[in-house]
């Protein structure tokens, strides 16, 4: 089995708007028919009517372009409390607005949907008793968002782990932690972790907890999806790999793969998730830096029209 490239579509958001012109920028001038789509660009909140509309309009465009969303997730307005929130109505809320988005993916014939485990509050997360009690309300609403998604078709969800504590799964144990937890529990379908190999807890005294090779050979057999970008050493952003960044930057193929395969990993899908400021040059470089990326990763993983 071989690995597959993906885009993430967070630099795309206010970019882009049109189902039929974000997928033929994406598969005909960025060159990339897997997509990781967030939730942005058709809203679990918008009226049925309107979702309904844009996911037809969606689906069709992707088979014009033979382009498929391997996974949605929640984008860069979406990294929110949701089921950590300390509020039981609002928790609810998100349920359902998963709920919601499973009904997107399962139209569109996706099998996975995510987002962040739970973000807690300061007050929350510093209180070890409340943040244990809501660690568990968390999960139970991700099982109801779980049989949900199985109803809809849907085979797995994902979880991120990320780089500060009240946000979880900050370093490589606290992931693994959090993940054996999870695995304890049955849930109609599996929740796994989508790990980012620039993510990681710059504080903690073990270097391997920033260390993007630790992190993609630690999780290599568990994260069907890795989240990558060109990571230099002052964390300073998600990098494309472009030749300018990849001067710098740690990251190559064959040293990233060779620590999945040490891991263990066969045919995980490496999701490129970039992001660009809203000033010039950045903001018009977005389209050509996502097809430069796509290019120099597309000799070590399928990308869709391989």
């Amino acid at each position: 089995m071989s690995f597959s490239l993906s885009v993430n579509t967070n630099p795309l958001v206010n970019r882009f708007a049109e189902p039929e012109d974000l997928v033929a920028t994406l598969a005909s001038e960025i060159g990339i028919g897997h997509i990781q789509l967030v939730h942005e660009f058709i809203n679990p909140s918008w009226s049925v009517p309107t979702i309904t509309r844009l996911t037809k309009r969606l689906d069709k465009s992707l088979a014009t372009h033979r382009a498929k969303v391997t996974s949605i997730m929640t984008g860069p307005y979406g990294r929110l409390n949701h089921f950590a929130h300390p509020d039981a109505e609002v928790r609810a809320y998100y349920v359902q607005w998963f709920k919601t988005m499973a009904d997107i993916a399962g139209d569109l014939g996706c099998p996975a949907i995510g987002t962040q485990f739970g973000i807690f509050t300061y007050k929350d997360y510093d209180d070890p008793v409340r943040r244990n009690e809501l660690m568990t309300i968390a999960l139970d609403c991700w099982r109801d968002v779980a049989e949900h998604a199985k109803a809809r078709g849907l085979t797995w969800l994902f979880w991120e782990p990320m780089s500060v504590g009240r946000e979880l799964g900050h370093t490589l144990n606290d992931t693994q932690a959090l993940q054996n937890w999870i695995n304890s529990v049955a849930l109609p379908i599996p929740l796994r972790p989508m790990v980012d190999i620039d993510h990681g807890d710059v504080s903690s005294p073990d270097p391997d907890d920033v260390n993007p090779f630790a992190w993609a050979e630690r999780f290599a057999t568990q994260s069907p999806i890795i989240h990558i970008k060109q990571s230099s050493m002052n964390k300073g952003g998600h990098w494309p790999f472009t030749a300018q960044h990849n001067a710098d930057g740690r990251i190559t193929p064959d040293k990233l793969l060779a620590a999945i395969r040490k891991g263990g990993g066969t045919n995980n899908e490496l999701c490129l998730e970039l992001a660009f400021r809203e000033r010039e040059p950045a903001d018009r470089s977005v389209v050509a830096a996502l097809k430069e990326s796509v290019a120099y990763w597309a000799p070590h993983a399928t990308t869709g029209f391989n």
